[in-house]
């Protein structure tokens, strides 16, 4: 059941996570470093793609 939410969900990650790369990446490139995980952009992006996941996985069950 969850494998089953987490396949339909997945386009949710993949386009957090590409949302947060771009985003971060310039960012990060105008000089303001502060609130990266570790330091580092592909962190904080896989990171917040993970969050966003699983939340949706876990409201994809409740939801139904």
């Amino acid at each position: 059941m969850f494998a089953e939410a987490v396949n339909q969900t997945v386009g949710i990650a993949l386009g957090t996570f590409l949302g947060a790369m771009l985003g971060l990446s310039i960012r990060a490139r105008s000089g303001k470093p502060l609130g990266l995980f570790r330091g580092s952009v592909l962190a904080t992006s896989i990171v917040a793609a993970m969050l966003a996941w699983t939340v949706a996985a876990v409201l994809q069950i409740v939801m139904g």
